[in-house]
């Protein structure tokens, strides 16, 4: 009672899974992927197990096809299962039960599989896969154009309620934490696709804040204040994003932009005053600059 997109990315090699369901908490059951394997999408009176079976298997060197044949063989009530798998390779392959509720079905494309059940129309899996094909963006963009073109089609029969979004990287690091490059979860909303477009808009800002980071620990400072004001566009709402930019900003020698966006913080909670305070505490904060930035922001509040 789903529909659901598997994919590799041609250019980096990610693995993705996104999915949409009438379902509560759809995210433990449907996606899984690991890096440097593949992906798998389970669902249609789901057998969670194909999921972490389906990657065993093809960790032992089965291709997409073959680990899905081995799980449907070994499965009394496949003809109620749906699965999609994509392998290392970028081959596809998937299955969709005799008995699985109509309108059910699927479509395979270059790396990528599309499938759906219980489905106002049986257009909605091709819509997903033409989305996919025609949106130019990065995999975790891609796979949710596919999503919004199923939900525009009619979607679930039931409606909807939650949503989820797996994308692992192409290679195996043995860092795990680092191979799960976006896990995205809606458990339960009105309109759970809206909302996971909202946590990846917001993801894709803290993953910017991330290079950032990175590019202020090796000494670049001009081009971290420029990826830190690439993530605020991404994300203007994000409160926290203003508040760790201002005070890059700020130790990079605009102290009047740094107070402005630490500025926009305190105001809407007070409290970020005190975070500088503990952050000069633990040698986080030059106590000067601190001090510098508290006395600003007193002149500017003095003068609103």
């Amino acid at each position: 009672m789903t529909y659901s997109i598997v994919a590799r990315d041609k250019k980096t090699g990610e693995f993705g899974v996104a999915v949409q369901s009438h379902y509560f908490q759809v995210s433990p059951a449907v996606p899984w992927a690991l890096a440097g394997v593949g992906a798998v999408a389970t669902q249609s009176m789901v057998n969670i197990s194909y999921g972490p079976l389906g990657l065993e298997l093809m960790q032992a060197g089965y291709t997409a096809e073959q680990a899905l044949k081995a799980l449907t063989a070994g499965d009394p009530h496949a003809d109620v299962r749906q699965c999609a798998i994509v392998d290392a390779a970028g081959n596809v392959a998937a299955h969709t039960g005799s008995k699985c509720i109509p309108a059910a079905g699927h479509k395979l494309g270059d790396g990528f599989s599309v499938q759906a059940n219980l489905m106002e129309k049986d257009t909605v899996w091709a819509a997903m896969a033409d989305a996919y094909l025609s949106t130019d963006a990065p995999l975790a963009e891609r796979m949710m154009a596919a999503l919004d073109a199923a939900e525009a089609e009619g979607g679930d029969i039931r409606g909807k309620q939650s949503a989820a979004m797996l994308v692992v990287a192409a290679t195996a690091t043995g860092r795990p934490w680092e191979d799960r490059i976006i896990d995205l979860r809606v458990e339960d909303a009105a309109e759970p696709l809206v909302e996971l477009r909202r946590l990846l808009r917001i993801k894709r800002a803290y993953m910017t804040a991330g290079d950032a980071d990175h590019l202020e620990e090796s000494g670049d400072l001009p081009a971290a204040i420029a990826k830190l004001k690439e993530a605020i566009e991404i994300a203007p709402d994000m409160i926290e994003l203003r508040f760790w930019a201002g005070l890059t900003f700020a130790q990079g020698g605009d102290l009047d932009g740094g107070c402005k966006l630490i500025g926009e913080a305190v105001n809407k909670d007070s409290r970020w005053l005190e975070t500088i305070n503990r952050l000069v505490a633990v040698e986080r904060l030059p106590g000067d600059l601190a001090s510098s930035i508290q006395a600003r922001l007193a002149a500017n509040a003095q003068r609103l």
